[in-house]
């Protein structure tokens, strides 16, 4: 069996991995090293979350980048700030054994002239998000003049969320690197086309095949009507009571609601969205990570980079909109040869969109039923009892207690005591699903395997990613199922907020959904300029947009929006 030693690793790289108990490596890895050691081959590796792709770029960027040089030599891009910490995390514990060499991380939210200091400190590795690298260029703060190497991890989540400039822009001011390594689960056309424009020859390595999910998670679907989602999420919840899990949300607000709703009912429970600060994401995370939280509830881009083991169940409240983004969220469990469950809350009019999930990603679901009243009750019963049996009684006087115990209870039998036991702790479920419904969706499902919920053929359930095309002020797509056509179907809205304001498309195309609370197949053509920008949107969610955003704040300034063809 390959060791780490065995690809060609120095030795104090396997001294570092030998220490956190890594024994033989993982197949990307084992695939990918020796190729990366060379330092002159581009490379391409196709694999899921949780292969260990940080490994894999990070240990041979620590052997080919010199230790007595102080300036930036190797640069790693990844969409979010989350999965930039983790990347550092794990680049500082391979280090471990090799004095001097130094990685720091570059992301928004958190004080830039902390990080300039750092950078100017001396450091050989930067890992950064695209937003807050292209300000420090930008600033001139950073020289990527020297730069050798340039990763780009989960390349696909970089151009789903509309970085393609970015990463573009990032390519060109690295004139001498010479080597780029491109690690993603999936292969977009997006993907191929970067790969083509900027690297020679590369070598394609793929873990698996593309877009499958994980075969040690367990996919499973309830069927319910739209207005039951949350009841049907608390019943999960309960009939799991052993449960560790993250619930996925589309929207931030969502995320908020819900967290603040479950809380409320005394779940241990908290919310991972854009707003929070970094203090607080990583307050949070902590608690999660500490078990303190029994529930994570989070949005897909809050939740990248998120690598917590032994997570047991992840529940998608609502399917995402692209499948890429399923297999993303199931792969928070199961990961390291664990299994795990990935459960759905769907409403009949999903089924089609499902079936398509399920032939893409070569998963197979199952359909559940949701459980009934009865069944939460005996299944925490059960889960009581086993707690309780298990109970570890050897340290502590107890003895002490057992006379005084017997004494008080010698006039009542041993089923007695059981049942006061199972009414204390049972008391709250038994009265809340005494009269429990059933949240089952009984309507047939199969006419929507072709069809769509107004009986017209169904559409086809597709990525829409954001594409972006050119720079500042040059015309933009948000890509959806449905593109622009000259027939009336989109309203042009204008907006008084501009590349000035310190957006970039990806971050702009975030904002104005995330103020409107809509969802990114609305958005037509986006043609952003320096202090204004041009929005086509859905007719038909127009007006919700403009209420949503015109007359609001944005860093002291009053947001302006409306109709672009009004007088």
């Amino acid at each position: 069996m390959t060791t780490f030693e065995g690809l060609g690793l120095d030795a104090r790289l396997v001294q570092a991995t030998d220490a956190l108990g890594f024994k033989n490596p993982t197949p990307i890895q084992e695939q990918a090293i020796p190729v990366l050691l060379s330092g002159t081959k581009d490379l391409v590796g196709l694999a899921q979350t949780g292969t260990g792709k940080t490994a894999a770029f990070g240990l041979p960027l620590l052997q080919l980048v010199q230790v007595t040089d102080r300036y930036p030599q190797a640069l790693v891009v990844c969409p979010t700030r989350e999965l930039c910490i983790q990347i550092v995390n794990e680049v500082e514990l391979f280090k471990k054994f090799i004095p001097g060499m130094h990685v720091v991380a570059v992301y928004g939210g958190t004080s830039i002239g902390m990080q300039i200091r750092d950078i100017k400190r001396g450091v050989q590795i930067v890992v950064a998000t695209p937003g807050r690298l292209i300000d420090l260029i930008e600033r001139k703060a950073i020289n990527l003049d020297q730069i050798k190497y340039v990763v780009l991890d989960e390349a696909d989540e970089m151009l789903n969320m509309g970085f393609q400039d970015d990463i573009e822009f990032i390519l060109q001011n690295t004139p001498q690197r010479e080597a780029t390594w491109l690690f993603s689960a999936t292969m977009p056309p997006e993907i191929r086309r970067v790969s083509k424009k900027y690297m020679q020859t590369p070598t394609e390595i793929t873990v698996g095949k593309m877009n499958t999910a994980n075969k040690n998670i367990d996919h499973q679907y309830y069927v319910t009507a739209a207005h039951s989602r949350y009841e049907t999420l608390k019943r999960l919840i309960d009939f799991n009571p052993g449960i560790y899990g993250l619930i996925f949300t589309r929207t931030k607000a969502d995320a908020q609601e819900i967290a603040e709703k479950l809380t409320r009912e005394g779940y241990d429970i908290d919310a991972l969205h854009g707003d929070l600060t970094q203090q607080q994401r990583d307050k949070v995370m902590g608690e999660f990570r500490d078990k303190t939280l029994q529930l994570l509830i989070a949005t897909d881009v809050a939740a990248r980079g998120i690598d917590v083991k032994e997570i047991t169940h992840v529940i998608n409240y609502e399917l995402p909109d692209d499948i890429e983004v399923y297999t993303h969220r199931s792969g928070r469990t199961g990961r390291a040869g664990s299994t795990g469950i990935s459960s759905s809350i769907v409403h009949s009019r999903e089924i089609g969109k499902l079936k398509q999930i399920e032939r893409i990603a070569q998963a197979s679901f199952h359909k559940m039923e949701i459980p009934s009243g009865k069944d939460v009750c005996r299944k925490q019963f059960f889960y009581f009892m086993e707690k309780l049996l298990q109970a570890d009684v050897s340290h502590g006087d107890y003895e002490t207690y057992v006379p005084m115990l017997a004494e008080k209870f010698a006039d009542i039998s041993k089923e007695e005591v059981l049942k006061r036991v199972a009414a204390m702790e049972f008391d709250r479920f038994l009265k809340y699903y005494e009269n429990a419904e059933d949240l089952n969706a009984r309507e047939r499902t199969r006419e929507y395997a072709g069809r769509d919920s107004r009986g017209g053929e169904r559409r086809e359930y597709g990525r829409t990613s954001s594409r972006a095309v050119g720079g500042p002020g040059r015309e933009t797509r948000a890509a959806g199922p449905r593109e622009f056509n000259s027939n009336g179907d989109y309203a042009r809205l204008f907006v008084n907020l501009g590349t000035k304001d310190g957006f970039y498309k990806a971050s702009f195309l975030q904002f104005i959904l995330d103020m409107s609370d809509l969802r990114k197949e609305v958005l037509g053509r986006i043609d952003m300029k320096e202090m204004n920008s041009w929005i086509e949107v859905d007719r038909k969610v127009a007006p919700q947009m403009i209420r949503a955003i015109d007359g609001k704040n944005f860093k002291g300034r009053r947001i302006r929006m409306n109709d672009a063809n009004s007088k």
